[in-house]
């Protein structure tokens, strides 16, 4: 498939001028994530489902012959300039401001600095080299917007959160998003030629929250490692390797430790469970695997003191941030994922649960309802309530055959969303705005 869509990429010496001006994509785009690096281990610091993204995303262009360099911030000085991550999807590393120690809310004014080594890695190429600037996440944003503006080329953005929705949707005793970040938010809306937005719902955010021109807005699911995430050999064979009780219950927590993905509302839901059927005690697992991130680097013991208070310390195991493949072993092994989070654009984890074979808990909030099939691939719940939680829980404790009826439908709904799928969208978002642009280019000068 990949190959048919990169002969469809190449340019035919037969195709009339206008109809090739037409449908050019861009043959290198610049691709910037200033806070967060491709490199980085998924579920430790402000690494997440994002960096999984613009991996994946990446190495799908390069294969539909779109070559991809991405620009992060150096987070140490053993790293190399640039990393080779896949043929024709390079890795630059920008120096900007201290390498450790400096958090995702002190990198505002690194900006300038991480334009700067942007700009001197443009200077040493031909004029032309980057056809396109595709930014991921308000900071990038800010670069991109200024990068499209030099080199003469479109901006294609990506908010994977929101400000306004985050603000919307705070957890309990969680850190409101600063005034600057929302001004920078609008800032990026109105100068993106394309803005790309994961589900339906973000896009009418975008258009509702930021005064976005719907024009200018494309829905893009992304996409999961369908090779990698699946049911494989099945559940008792993957309990067995990570050392899990063979017939337990595993309600499963993955993810970066903060307010904001409320793993709390797991524990404090496993509490109810137990004081309700204290005879499931013995055959009930809660893995948390995850790092502390975000306004959860303040109390970073703050989970476990709260397993303890609650009573089932004993019964929840932590495990440091683990890697994609033998994530997809946590996945298959579990009963079922849970994301009480509070706001989420998409919910990479839930889709990659899915394609594993495991159904999915999860907070009616973002794109949750796009990615879970409520009753059919899992259970959506509105609100946070503890005790909402318990109840679908004890769904899964009293009927042991639910996981795998509804890990089948899972997995089937997950097929859906290949990145071989959302990576032909975004080339089709880059040549709309690369026509957009041309258009505007041609009207100015006109």
């Amino acid at each position: 498939m990949s190959q048919y869509i990169a002969r469809l990429g190449r340019r035919s010496p037969a195709t009339p001028p206008r109809l090739r001006l037409h449908r050019r994509q861009p043959r290198r785009v610049a691709m910037l994530s200033v806070h967060t690096s491709p490199l980085h281990q998924p579920g430790t610091g402000d690494a997440g489902g994002m960096n999984v993204y613009i991996v994946e995303l990446a190495q799908r262009l390069a294969a539909i012959n779109i070559e991809v360099e991405i620009f992060t911030r150096a987070t140490t000085a053993a790293l190399p300039p640039t990393v080779e991550l896949a043929p024709g999807v390079l890795v630059r590393h920008v120096d900007a401001g201290p390498y450790e120690g400096l958090a995702k809310e002190e990198l505002p004014a690194q900006l300038c600095a991480f334009t700067h080594g942007v700009m001197q890695a443009w200077a040493g190429h031909r004029p032309g080299h980057y056809d396109l600037v595709h930014s991921h996440y308000w900071l990038s944003g800010h670069v991109g917007w200024l990068a499209a503006q030099r080199w003469g080329v479109p901006l294609v953005h990506a908010m994977h959160t929101m400000a306004k929705v985050k603000n919307a949707n705070l957890a309990d005793g969680d850190t409101p998003e600063p005034a600057a970040r929302v001004i920078g938010e609008t800032q990026i809306v109105a100068a993106a030629d394309r803005l790309i937005a994961n589900t339906a719902g973000e896009a009418d955010e975008l258009v509702r929250h930021y005064d976005a021109d719907t024009g200018k807005v494309a829905v893009v699911h992304p996409g999961v490692n369908l090779a990698r995430f699946r049911p494989a050999d099945g559940r008792a064979a993957a309990r067995a390797r990570l050392g899990l009780p063979r017939d337990a219950l595993i309600p499963l927590f993955a993810g970066r430790i903060q307010p904001l993905k409320a793993p709390d509302v797991l524990l404090r839901a496993v509490a109810v469970l137990l004081d309700e059927r204290p005879e499931l005690r013995s055959r009930v697992c809660v893995p948390v695997v995850g790092g502390p991130s975000g306004s959860g680097l303040a109390k970073p013991e703050g989970l476990q003191k709260l397993a303890a208070r609650l009573g089932i310390a004993d019964v929840v195991r932590f495990h440091p941030p683990v890697g994609q493949e033998q994530l997809a072993d946590w996945f298959r092994a579990a009963s079922v994922l849970v994301m009480p989070s509070y706001s989420e654009s998409f919910g990479l984890v839930a889709i990659e649960a899915q394609a594993a074979g495991t159904p999915v808990l999860a907070a009616a909030v973002g794109g949750l309802p796009v990615a879970v099939r409520d009753g059919h691939t899992g259970f959506l719940v509105q609100g946070h309530d503890p005790a909402a939680y318990a109840r679908v829980l004890r769904d899964f404790a009293d009927h042991p055959h639910l996981a795998d009826r509804m890990g089948e439908a899972a997995a089937r709904h997950a097929q859906s969303f290949g990145w071989d799928t959302a990576a032909a969208a975004t080339a089709d978002v880059y040549t709309a705005a690369l026509q957009a642009h041309r258009r505007r280019v041609r009207s100015h000068h006109g």
